[in-house]
């Protein structure tokens, strides 16, 4: 790794602290300035026991002094006590919807880039003919469908009608239907970025002087111009991941995962004011990091990028 390379890692790394360190922020001071207390809509308490409520809490406090021991606080993992779920953590229940999702958005991530460059590159092969006219149609509808329409689509006729699968992510192969939901839009995208990418890398000079110099067509694809045409659907593996975390929330209700985006979907219901800042938190950093990872990886699938 020369300097050069470590001075742009660590460049992103500072932008992506920053981001996060801004996301907390404007989080925990939006979440402030609701009038109300979290503790106000529940009924039958007294103004005795919602001040007394929220000192347990730590809200009687100034909002700078809060705001410094949240930052404390979160940087130990510790997002407080959630307001709704008594005797739970923040932290212990993101952890349980973790499990989740984490396992969704890794497997639709996966199957998304993987089917996406696959196809991608048969209709770039094949451009002009029957299959690529296809694959164009398909993933032309598939992008302009939200993956709450699909998922709902798939439900209606893969458990309801057909009963194929399960109608609950928990239970057994329910987890199929929820990863196919959200990976559909995204290997759409993928496939249309794809097949642009190595139709342009198929017309470059090296991949003419390639073949002039007798090299067998799979060695010029799979060597040549299939690795240098990644570098778009690398690019737009950050961008793709947020869309599936934010299309989670609504996949996950559907399909009745115990998910993040659920546990958002009911915090946000219940006014949960600890639990809604610890996920927009957690979510908001998965993202940057998957972002920050996507840069780092693009410039080593490609040495040619400026790393001004």
């Amino acid at each position: 790794m020369n300097s050069r390379f470590a001075m742009y890692i660590l460049k992103r790394f500072i932008m992506a602290a920053l981001t996060v360190f801004l996301v907390v922020a404007i989080t925990f001071f939006v979440m402030h300035a609701i009038p109300a207390s979290p503790f106000s809509s529940e009924k039958a308490k007294s103004d005795e026991v919602i001040a007394a409520l929220e000192a347990k809490y730590g809200f009687d406090k100034p909002v700078p002094v809060q705001f410094l021991n949240y930052l404390k606080n979160i940087l130990r993992g510790d997002f407080g006590l959630s307001t709704k779920w008594i005797g739970s953590t923040v932290s212990e229940l993101i952890a349980g919807g973790l499990k989740y999702s984490v396992v969704i958005g890794l497997m639709a991530a996966a199957l998304a880039i993987a089917v996406g460059v696959l196809l991608g590159s048969l209709a770039a092969l094949q451009r002009g003919r029957l299959l690529d006219k296809v694959i164009q149609v398909v993933t032309t509808a598939l992008v302009s469908m939200p993956s709450f329409v699909i998922a709902t689509l798939l439900l209606i006729i893969f458990a309801l009608k057909l009963k194929w699968a399960p109608t609950m992510a928990t239970q057994e192969g329910g987890m199929v239907l929820p990863v196919i939901s959200l990976s559909l839009y995204p290997m759409a995208y993928v496939t249309r970025l794809e097949r642009s990418a190595m139709l342009d890398v198929l017309g470059q000079d090296y991949i003419r002087t390639a073949r002039a110099k007798g090299l067998k067509s799979s060695r010029v694809i799979f060597k040549h111009a299939l690795k240098n045409s990644m570098g778009p659907v690398i690019t737009y593996a950050g961008p793709m991941m947020a869309s599936i975390i934010v299309w989670s929330m609504v996949v996950e209700n559907i399909f009745s995962v115990p998910g993040l985006g659920r546990l958002f979907v009911n915090s946000m219901l219940r006014t949960d004011y600890m639990m809604i800042m610890g996920i927009t938190i957690v979510l908001a950093t998965l993202i940057v990091v998957m972002n920050f990872l996507a840069d780092v990886l693009y410039k080593v699938m490609d040495p040619r990028i400026n790393l001004s």
